[in-house]
């Protein structure tokens, strides 16, 4: 059993209590994982608060300094960081050597480039006055990421929360929390300061619930459910804490007849299913023009039925296992639920073959269903997992009234070839993002978030280092 530790002012720590971290492909433990408590909060807190002055006062040059070696490390190590999180998740490692580990790299030498570049802003007035605007680390910070995406969203908060001048108390999800473990130790030896960065183990309550309430923390951005979003939303806000709050989609992919068909449809089985559906940017309700519907439809899931479910190791499998029992089972239930509310599914009850070492992981085969309301809970609760939903619409009107139907925002796909439909639509579409023709295009210097239920603030770019700081205005009379 692998034995992952806290991070705390630069050394590791362990806990009394511990729980088994199971590997989701097998069904198997293969890790003990310390669960902290209000104890190991408040030591954390106490050599974040310690750490901050000195942190604060560098250059922007040298705080980026060991940011940058951070990258590197991370770099040296891809493959075997790959081969973690694929373990700790249970998604095909091909996935996380091309996209999770590289990104992780990438958000912390993005955030360490761009703090070298921040700019302040100068307002003159009449003659002798000046207005300045400083923007100032907030001191400590509280970050926590979620299990979909492990060390790629974790670096994504905690790169420019440093970069900026925060010294941050870090928290993964307690069921991916290898690499998070393993970055504590590439910080050491990047040599990052003690206590600049403290990252803790364990669950919701007993470590991300008095880290939320802690009164020294000065801002909390959180990745996650809508749910728990709202719970840290009812905590910090009294306290007058910023928040940043990454939360849930429903996203809508919308297909009008005028589409490159053949990328329309390619995109529509990526979006539907990478990394088992588990990501909020998964486009889970499609919604197709009506004189199409029946041809894309049919051509679509012969497609999903030709993905491979399989051990994350096996380089023809594009979907692995899901995370957890639990989130299977939830998964399932909506399967069900689907059935129960009058839906026919077209495909997803195949039987899988895998290895015998495979037999008690968390797999299950994508699944598509037709014949659902936008009103059913299936179209209006977030699944977050290989299951989507196939709809007809007539006009650009029944289109972006169907995909705003919802309480989620936070991204569509639009696929047109008409420029003024794309411009129409994209204006209109409550979401945070709107991908044309394509879908996961990333550009880490555009602010990323949604609206309504899928989250408060953006993150990226210049947004995420403004949130990391606070603005202050000196008026200067420089005529005495």
């Amino acid at each position: 059993m692998e034995e992952i530790k806290h991070f705390i002012n630069g050394k590791d720590w362990t806990g009394n209590q511990h729980m088994d971290v199971v590997e989701p492909a097998t069904g198997r433990p293969y890790a003990r994982l310390p669960l902290g408590s209000q104890a190991e909060v408040e030591a954390a807190v106490t050599a974040a608060a310690a750490a901050f002055p000195a942190w604060a006062g560098l250059p922007a040059e040298q705080r980026a300094a060991p940011l940058l070696k951070m990258a590197e490390l991370l770099r040296n190590r891809q493959e075997e960081l790959a081969q973690m999180e694929s373990r700790d998740s249970g998604k095909p490692l091909w996935l996380t050597r091309k996209v999770d580990i590289p990104r992780a790299a990438r958000n912390l030498e993005f955030f360490a480039t761009a703090i070298q570049h921040q700019q302040s802003e100068a307002h003159p007035m009449q003659e002798g006055l000046l207005n300045l605007t400083l923007r100032k680390p907030l001191g400590v910070v509280g970050c926590i990421s979620p299990w979909n995406l492990p060390l790629y969203l974790f670096t994504w908060k905690i790169a420019p929360a440093l970069a900026a001048g925060n010294t941050v108390v870090a928290k993964p999800s307690e069921i991916t929390p290898y690499t998070a473990f393993v970055l504590g130790q590439i910080a050491r030896e990047a040599g990052l300061p003690d206590g600049v960065l403290n990252i803790l183990h364990g669950t919701g309550p007993e470590v991300g619930g008095p880290l939320v309430a802690h009164p020294q923390l000065a801002a909390i951005s959180f990745t996650g459910g809508t749910a728990t979003g709202k719970a840290i939303a009812s905590v910090a806000a009294p306290m007058f804490k910023k928040l940043s709050l990454e939360m849930g989609g429903k996203n809508p992919n919308i297909i009008f007849d005028d589409a490159d068909m053949e990328k329309a449809l390619d995109s529509a089985v990526r979006s539907s299913f990478t990394n088992q559906g588990e990501i909020c940017l998964c486009g889970s309700r499609i919604f197709i023009q009506e004189n199409i519907y029946e041809s894309f439809r049919d051509a679509f899931v012969a497609r999903v039925k030709q993905l491979n479910v399989g051990a994350p190791e096996d380089p023809n499998s594009f979907m692995g296992a899901l995370v957890s029992e639990h989130h299977l089972q939830k998964v399932l239930n909506y399967r069900q639920l689907a059935l129960d509310e009058g839906g026919t599914m077209l495909c997803g009850d195949e039987p899988l073959s895998l290895p015998s070492t495979n037999a008690k992981g968390y797999f299950m085969r994508p699944t598509v269903f037709e014949g659902l309301g936008p009103a059913c809970r299936i179209n209006q609760e977030e699944v977050f997992g290989p299951l989507v939903t196939l709809q007809p619409f007539r006009d650009e009107a029944e289109a972006l009234a169907l995909a705003n139907d919802s309480a989620y925002g936070l991204a569509a796909q639009l696929w047109t070839n008409d420029l003024g439909r794309a411009h129409r639509m994209s204006e209109r579409l409550n979401t945070g993002i709107v991908w044309v023709n394509c879908w996961m295009v990333r550009d880490l210097r555009t602010p990323f978030g949604g609206m309504k239920h899928s989250g408060v603030g953006r993150e990226g770019g210049w947004e995420a280092l403004r949130f990391f700081t606070e603005p202050k205005n000196v008026c200067l009379n420089y005529s005495i």
